[in-house]
């Protein structure tokens, strides 16, 4: 597993620094467009530390969303020459994902605390493994729900990547979402985006020194725990189908 994190960048010259730069490069791009031109963080305190979160917590859930549809496809060899449970594709799917990101997390929690207006840490900083480990629930429901759906239908992949477009946008990874959308329905809606939950509980804990609510606590577990039951059905109902033709 860690060779496979070590050489997926081996033909690049930097190799595995891609893992940190590609999340901080987009950050960049994100927080130049939407902070200096459009000015979407104007009221925001620490805009930077804002973006880092947004953009680095997101990124970790959109990779099972992005990556899984084709999982199965791509070990059909693998599924055919060995009899072992199937969901333990997606199951390295999700932990390989992790090792990869591990290093980004790491260095956006150096960065939000190095980067003026400093973000000092705070005993609230040790939620941060928790409520990782409540996203990696959520992480895994999706990567099975989707290694099932994209087993069935090929171009899936392709529309995964528009969803996640759309999920960038709807879920207050680049700008503040109570700025643009004040109908009382439509950010309910946004609210019960359970990316928009995580990425908003991140903040609470890393920038405001503030700890989420039991209600938020029990939302994220039951968007992960039911994610995950939902997400074992449907790929095991039909882990018999897995690698034929």
């Amino acid at each position: 597993m860690k060779s496979r994190v070590r050489t997926s960048n081996a033909n690049e010259r930097l190799g595995s620094l891609w893992l940190v730069l590609r999340p901080l490069l987009d950050a960049a791009f994100y927080g130049l467009i939407f902070g200096l031109v459009l000015k979407a963080g104007r009221g925001t305190e620490n805009f930077v530390a804002f973006i880092l979160i947004g953009i680095f917590m997101f990124q970790f859930t959109n990779a099972a969303i992005s990556q899984s549809p084709g999982v199965i496809r791509q070990q059909r060899a693998l599924i055919r020459a060995f009899s072992f449970p199937r969901a333990a594709i997606p199951v390295s799917l999700v932990i390989r994902q992790l090792l990869q990101a591990a290093p980004g997390f790491a260095v956006m929690l150096v960065l939000i605390w190095a980067i003026p207006p400093h973000e000092q840490p705070t005993l609230l900083w040790l939620l941060f493994p928790v409520l990782l480990g409540i996203q990696i629930l959520l992480n895994l429901g999706i990567a099975l729900g989707l290694a099932r759906c994209g087993h069935a239908i090929p171009d899936l992949g392709q529309f995964v990547s528009f969803v996640g477009r759309i999920l960038l946008y709807a879920s207050g990874v680049i700008f503040p979402i109570d700025r643009f959308v004040n109908h009382p329905l439509a950010l309910f809606i946004v609210e019960l985006n359970p990316i928009y939950q995580f990425i908003d509980s991140y903040r609470m804990i890393l920038m405001q020194g503030a700890l989420p609510s039991f209600e938020r606590w029990m939302t994220m577990l039951a968007w992960s725990i039911g994610t995950l039951v939902v997400g074992f059905l449907t790929f095991w109902l039909k882990e018999e189908s897995y690698g034929r033709e």
